[in-house]
């Protein structure tokens, strides 16, 4: 009898054909399938590996796997992925599972897995990060699902993740779309981190005066100390990065960001759950407008520069790598809190220690200080907000008189650095100073008798306004 297949992927592309390889690394045979023939045939043309056979038909595909059948989807997320389950569910059987690794909201997902319940098909939402050399060599996978049939696939996803201190960075997250959740706020500070890195490169070169040289070095220096992260590594290497035609690569790059959706997808999801994740929409917003190219270029001409220069005292590379520190600390406090927020609003049993083990290796936002975050996490399951923990409090109180100053003098000097003031707005906000909101829910009670509540008295009131003028 032929040996049957331990896990199927479909999807040769480049994440599915790097994960493919990964898993025929480790021993498992894998078989491959993509609705265009010839992807596959490039594939296995290209990387030929015992462990990983090709299938052109897709009842093939599915009878070449051991039961119960493992499927694993890294196709383009949205309608391809329905179709694709359509075409697969007649072929299954009950107990077969069905892993969608693509960047799939988390809704979809929650609706794939109630339906395909039905037939008895077990459906996950598996967040990966790593990208293409994450896929290939060690990636982040975040799934989520049903708890028992996810000890069948457990093997698998152990062996070919990322480890971090010895430890694989996968982990069940939870039931349903709990695994394509954590993902979307993975991208979400994902997108804040880029975003307050982009801020203090442009500090450093536009109010420091720094060459890309002199930032290369600067930011390789900050990647020895508590900044250490996968984004602060790569951003070194890219202002050291020559162009072939001449001068640096950086500067040639157009100042347009393309976004695929994900940050968007979680601070509409902050909103309907009624939490504060203002970096990642500050972030998404700076990339809104790195698109209006032909729209600043007007307005550049029509509104006036800065009005004055603004003396900058002390070691302003400190400076900006204290307040770019911060920064990534509320980020992270934010995108948590929203975690926190998820596992009540959706039952879930979010473990975030867990979360924030997983994230330490192969995935884009790994970085030195998750191990502190791991551990807050670890000490005080229900933590709030990260901003509680002694340690990331202490850094607020250390760091944030020089984030207030990297704010003012960025706006003295026209430097658009959104991340960085809604991380001072943030702190001040969550530090007990008083925000305008008595004065609010006064205006609500006067258009429309919303009621008030008083701080010298029990209950709800409300108030006949005279007017006064």
């Amino acid at each position: 009898m032929e040996k049957k297949m331990d896990i199927g992927m479909v999807g040769m592309a480049v994440m599915g054909s790097n994960l493919a390889l990964n898993m025929a690394d480790h021993g498992f045979d894998v078989a491959c399938y993509n609705y265009t023939p010839d992807l596959t045939e490039k594939v296995l043309r290209e990387h030929p590996h015992k462990h990983m056979h090709g299938f052109f038909n897709l009842q093939e595909f599915v009878d070449s796997l051991q039961k119960p059948r493992r499927i694993m989807l890294l196709i383009m997320a949205g309608e391809p992925v329905d179709s694709m389950i359509e075409q697969l569910t007649p072929l299954l059987e009950p107990g077969d599972i069905i892993l969608d690794g693509g960047n799939s909201y988390f809704g979809d997902t929650r609706r794939r897995q109630t339906k395909l319940q039905q037939a008895g098909i077990h459906y996950f939402g598996v967040g990966i990060s790593g990208g293409e050399n994450g896929a290939r060599r060690g990636p982040c996978i975040m799934p989520g699902g049903d708890k028992e049939a996810y000890e069948f696939v457990r093997p698998v996803y152990e062996a070919v993740a990322a480890k971090a201190d010895g430890q694989p960075c996968c982990s069940y997250i939870g039931p349903d779309g709990a695994g394509h959740y954590v993902k979307m706020v993975h991208n979400g500070i994902e997108y804040a981190d880029m975003q307050l890195i982009a801020e203090a490169y442009l500090l450093l070169k536009y109010a420091g005066g720094y060459s890309n040289r002199q930032i290369a070095e600067i930011v390789h220096q900050w990647n020895q100390g508590e900044l250490r992260s996968f984004l602060i590594g790569i951003t070194a290497d890219i202002f050291a990065e020559d162009d072939d035609a001449g001068g640096q690569l950086l500067d040639k790059i157009v100042d347009s960001a393309g976004q695929k959706g994900t940050g968007r997808w979680t601070s509409i999801e902050a909103l309907r759950q009624g939490v504060n994740i203002s970096l990642i929409t500050a972030a998404c917003n700076a990339r809104v407008m790195s698109n209006l190219l032909s729209e600043r270029q007007e307005l550049g001409r029509i509104i006036q520069p800065a009005c004055a220069e603004t003396k900058i005292d002390g070691d302003f590379v400190e400076m900006v790598r204290q307040s770019l520190y911060l920064g990534k600390i509320a980020a992270y406090a934010q995108g948590f809190a929203l975690y926190r927020s998820a596992d009540v609003h959706y039952g879930w049993q979010l473990d975030l220690g867990q979360i924030a083990a997983i994230f330490r290796a192969g995935c884009i936002i790994q970085a030195d200080f998750l191990n502190r975050i791991t551990a807050a996490f670890t000490a005080s399951p229900q933590l709030d907000n990260l901003l509680q923990d002694t340690f990331f409090a202490g850094k607020v109180n250390e760091n944030l008189a020089a984030l207030r100053q990297t704010v003012a003098s960025a706006v003295q000097l026209g430097i658009p650095v959104p991340a960085l003031a809604c991380a001072v707005e943030y702190i001040d906000a969550l530090r007990g100073t008083p925000l305008g909101a008595n004065l609010i829910q006064a205006q609500r009670d006067y258009f429309g008798a919303h009621t008030f509540k008083r701080i010298d008295k029990e209950g709800s009131f409300h108030h006949e306004w005279q007017k006064n003028f």
